[in-house]
């Protein structure tokens, strides 16, 4: 059951993480690495949960956390694009 909030967390940890990148450094250069801080940022949560607490995240190796959390990270962005063009 904990692998059903720890993986939600992490993408919206990530997505609080480049939305205040967007807000505070608005710059087209900064733009372009939202996705991969997000990807970087959910890796390291996702070793970090898989380390400390193993039950919380479905990985048996830290690998399989790794690409848990590079996915969960990009996905922050994805979540943030869709907002976007709903409401153009």
């Amino acid at each position: 059951m904990p692998e059903f909030v720890t993986i939600p967390a992490v993408v919206v940890i990530c997505w609080f993480v480049g939305f205040c990148m967007k807000k505070l450094i608005s710059s087209e250069k900064v733009d372009k690495f939202i996705p991969c801080v997000c990807g970087l940022l959910g890796a390291i949560l996702a070793i970090i949960i898989f380390y400390t607490t193993p039950s919380a995240i479905p990985a048996d190796t830290w690998f399989t956390a790794l690409a848990i959390g590079i996915t969960s990270g990009l996905t922050a962005t994805g979540v943030d694009q869709i907002k976007k063009q709903l409401t153009k």
